[in-house]
């Protein structure tokens, strides 16, 4: 069977490979000159199972309310005319009690633990390396109220079977030495020993080069202009290059499979939340991570990557503007410099991309409802490389008529029907 992939980042990528390992035909078109240019091309870097939570959670509009009035605010609402926007932040509202919480996280680390299963696998038939490592990933607590919320956390954790080791402050820095000079301003962390790290965009590539190999073809600056269908079926993909024609369909574009989809009837709950990170040269290996490592209060993440530090976060309502904030890079430094600044911040890398979130925290993977040969792969938020392997063995096994390893049918378009 043919099946064209729309989206070249890491989920269309990582569709795309287990798609032709299953024996199909496959063209992934991707607009941009080459693979992981958008929002999987400077990530934080984490591939972290554990730290899948939703951002709905009792407590959020409370929080929210208190990070409007800091500088240094992991979140901040763009005023604009959006109602999309208005929509998608209603919806997330109405996630925001303890019983939605604890469905969005159990069945976000269901497909997260398997992705990462699926991406050990990966890399153990294919040998592939991005700057990989498989060290854990530490969640550092500045306050005893964060130490405290940690127990409901633990909790969902324990019951998926999910690693895990509440660490004072003396255990983490046990495992993350670099810590040292800044262990006053911290009360301990969560350590979650199965999560991991690496270069996404790297991982990307390289797959793609072996995906290639086994005979998928990438068509690279080619627009995706729309979607031809019929009642209850894809018929084509108009692009800038011509028509272009398969059996099955899969739209794997991120924040941008909203608008390809409006005009079939399919309505996607997914909205775009921006987010920056540094990337910066490592000097001072004494005072960098081992592994990622998350601060919980400015929720910023940091990732060794090679001889670079990936520092990201922030997540900004702005609908698709991709300017650069200087007051986001602010964060990204403070957070950096106060816990470990072993690297030269004069000579780091900005970036932004726009993060495709539902409101409920759980990726779209699975049948586009009534059009038969249609599929779905998105709305990750700021899990796509987290989730890309297991998503993309999912919809590969769905599309194949083959049954999954995992539940699915709470991951599909059709939970939002009500």
């Amino acid at each position: 069977m043919k099946v064209v992939v729309l989206g070249g980042g890491v989920i269309g990528v990582s569709s795309a490979w287990y798609l032709a390992r299953l024996g199909h035909e496959v063209e992934l078109l991707e607009r941009q000159p080459g693979v992981a240019l958008e929002t999987s091309f400077a990530n934080a870097g984490q591939v972290s199972p554990g730290y899948s939570t939703p951002w709905a959670a009792p407590g959020l509009p409370r929080k929210a309310l208190g990070w409007m009035v800091r500088r240094h605010s992991p979140l901040l609402i763009r005023a604009r005319l959006d109602i999309a926007m208005m929509r998608w932040m209603a919806a997330l509202l109405a996630n925001c009690t303890a019983e939605a919480y604890d469905r969005n996280k159990s069945r976000m680390l269901r497909l997260a633990e398997y992705s990462r299963d699926c991406l050990d696998d990966l890399r153990h038939e294919t040998g592939i390396t991005y700057d990989d490592r498989q060290g854990g990933l530490i969640q550092l607590f500045r306050t005893q109220g964060q130490l405290d919320h940690a127990a409901a956390d633990m909790r969902i954790l324990a019951e998926g079977g999910v690693p895990h080791e509440l660490l004072d402050r003396d255990g983490v820095l046990r495992h993350e030495p670099g810590l040292s000079h800044s262990a006053h301003l911290l009360k301990g962390g969560l350590r979650l020993p199965g999560d991991q790290s690496g270069d996404a965009h790297l991982f990307t590539r390289r797959l793609a080069e072996r995906a290639e190999a086994a005979g998928v073809r990438f068509r690279f600056g080619l627009g995706i202009e729309r979607l031809l269908f019929e009642p209850d079926r894809i018929t084509g993909v108009e692009t800038s290059g011509g028509l272009v024609t398969a059996d099955a369909y899969l739209a794997a574009t991120g924040v941008h499979t909203v608008r390809l989809l409006r005009p079939l009837g399919l309505h996607l709950p997914v909205y775009p939340v921006k987010g920056y990170s540094l990337t910066i040269p490592l000097t001072d290996p004494a005072r960098a991570p081992t592994s990622p490592v998350n601060d919980e209060t400015n929720k910023v993440a940091m990732t060794r990557l090679g001889d670079r530090i990936r520092v990201g976060g922030t997540a900004e309502l702005a609908g698709y503007d991709l300017r650069l904030s200087p007051e986001r890079r602010e964060t990204l430094e403070l957070s950096f410099g106060e816990l470990f600044g072993g690297g030269d911040l004069g000579r780091a890398t900005y970036w932004t991309g726009l993060r495709p979130n539902t409101p409920d925290g759980t990726p779209i993977v699975g049948p586009a409802g009534r059009y038969r040969n249609l599929w779905i792969n998105t709305g990750h938020g700021t899990l796509g490389w987290t989730m890309a392997c297991g998503s993309g063995r999912l919809v590969a096994d769905l599309i194949s008529d083959r049954r999954p390893n995992i539940e699915h049918a709470d991951l599909a378009l059709s939970r939002y029907a009500a």
